[in-house]
């Protein structure tokens, strides 16, 4: 028989350090609520409060400190400063255990709640969870850690699943809900619905007239950061982008568009843009507003014409992106000349006078002759005032008129639409391959098309009821002709002004009037 001699460990598998030695265990508690709700705050500084205490309490342990995250969520710990900061301690040799309350407040994502303890355990540093009663460096730990971590994944697919339904519900009834702390000219009225701020207000219109003036994002940013006026979020300089927002907003009119983005993983919180992909809401006069249906569609109307001009838009002069080049499309801007001498000049020629394989032929032009050209434009316009005056209120009329046609589209588009979901919820199988599914479906095509190309037409008609409008306002209002330039006419009534090689110039007025000079 073969002798045996049992040699037992000289290790504690509890601390993993020599059975002899008297070492205190180096010990840290982690404390995190998801919300800054005033409960979950107590919760919280009950947590840090008790775990403080619990760990003093152990003669065998030693006081590291209780690493905390309030008011976030445990789905990720991309954002977790102070569990990140925690783990960046244990890695570095300065704890040896970690305790907290429960495996979901540990982490409620699977892969990252297993991943971190397995490095900690690279480092002999152990976890301990109160709740479930687990001991990472036990045999049985990282099971019962997996289960566990993974219902706590699950239960956070839920809540979230919960939140998404609410916010859903909430869309469908209507109810508009903004971002107060960035969102400049409203803030929360006492009724908990979106309320005006007058000086704020002011700031929104500024930025719709300049634009519809003819300066572009960039400008109208540059001359706001110029005037020291603060951003929505506070800060000093503004963005293009911030204005561009601003510009595009539907809310400003007193609608709002919900849904505009949605969350596609409940883990990392990540949102994309919606381009279809679950449902959208729009509701009319949800709200009080800041800038008129016709201003809003006028603006939008510019943003396509500006994109649509195919020329590069600037609005560094009232001239630029408004004369054009006879002989090749582009438009004129500014040069300087002598620009450091006492015969400095500032002209305006053709962009592409010299790109091209032949140099455009029309002249360069002052800015004196511009508008003295303007001001002769102007004056025979202003001579046929009763006539253009009949034409844009005949214009005005039928333009109302021509709406009739989206809203009997909107009303085929609907019947279409229901008797298409009507069909799909009563069929059984393959309800694509059928017949009467693709007769349905060809019709709701054809009548989708119709409609987002009515929808095209009826924003054009409205920018251009708009402008007909500012046109009558100014002839109306104007009892004889020009006797000086006039920035805000030119802007109003003038489409653009075309200069050919033999110095003739041809001003396009927004009616559709044209004047050669």
């Amino acid at each position: 028989m073969p002798k045996i001699t049992v040699i037992p460990s000289i290790y504690n598998p509890e601390t993993r350090m020599l059975n002899e030695t008297v070492v205190k265990r180096r010990v840290a508690a982690y404390a995190r609520v998801s919300t800054d709700y005033e409960e979950q705050i107590t919760s919280y500084q009950a947590q840090v409060r008790f775990y403080t205490n619990y760990i003093k309490s152990r003669p065998d342990w030693q006081f590291v400190d209780v690493y905390t995250d309030e008011g976030i969520s445990a789905t990720s710990t991309k954002n977790r400063d102070g569990f990140n900061r925690m783990i960046a301690d244990a890695l570095a040799g300065h704890i040896d255990l970690i305790v907290t309350k429960s495996v979901s407040r540990f982490a409620r994502n699977t892969v990252d709640s297993l991943s971190t303890i397995r490095k900690l355990k690279e480092h002999n540093v152990e976890c301990y969870f109160e709740k479930e009663n687990i001991w990472t460096f036990d045999s049985k730990g990282e099971l019962l850690i997996t289960i566990m971590s993974s219902l706590a994944q699950e239960e956070s697919r839920s809540i979230s699943e919960n939140v998404t339904w609410g916010q859903r519900k909430r869309f469908a009834e209507g109810k508009v809900t903004m971002c107060y702390g960035a969102f400049l000219g409203y803030r929360k009225g006492e009724n908990g619905q979106p309320e005006i701020v007058p000086e704020e207000a002011e700031i929104v219109r500024y930025i719709y007239r300049q634009f519809i003036l003819g300066l572009t994002p960039y400008k109208i940013a540059a001359n706001l950061t110029a005037q020291g006026v603060p951003t929505p979020g506070g800060k000093r300089k503004w963005a293009i982008s911030t204005i561009k927002s601003i510009l595009t907003n539907e809310k400003y009119k007193g609608d709002a568009l919900l849904q505009k983005r949605f969350t596609v993983d409940f883990l990392t919180k990540k949102t994309k843009i919606n381009e279809g992909e679950v449902q959208q809401y729009y509701v009319e006069n949800s709200h009080p507003a800041i800038i008129t249906p016709e201003e809003f569609d006028l603006v939008q109307e510019e943003f396509v014409k500006r994109i649509n001009t195919g020329k590069q838009y600037s609005s560094t002069s009232i001239f630029s992106s408004k004369i054009i080049c006879g002989d090749c499309g582009s438009y004129f801007g500014a040069k300087v000349w002598h620009s450091n001498s006492k015969y400095r000049r500032v002209i305006y020629q053709c962009n592409s006078k010299f790109k091209n394989e032949h140099s455009c032929s029309t002249p360069h032009l002052y800015e004196p002759e511009i508008q003295q050209k303007f001001l002769q434009a102007f004056a025979r316009y202003f001579g046929q005032r009763e006539v253009v005056i009949r034409n844009c209120r005949f214009v005005l009329n039928q333009l109302k008129k021509q709406n009739a046609d989206l809203e009997a589209l909107q009303v085929e588009f609907d019947e279409i639409n229901e008797k298409l979901k009507q069909y799909i919820a009563q069929s059984v199988g393959d309800t694509e391959s059928s017949l009467d599914y693709q007769t349905l479906n060809e019709q709701y095509e054809e009548v989708f098309t119709k409609l987002q190309a009515e929808e095209k037409k009826v924003a054009e008609r409205k920018a251009r009821y708009h402008r007909m409008l500012n046109i009558l306002k100014i002839l109306e209002t104007s009892e004889s002709i020009l006797e000086a330039f006039d920035e805000n006419v030119w802007n109003a009534v003038l489409e653009n002004l075309t200069v050919f090689h033999d110095g003739s110039m041809v001003f396009l007025f927004k009616d559709g009037t044209e004047i050669k000079i």
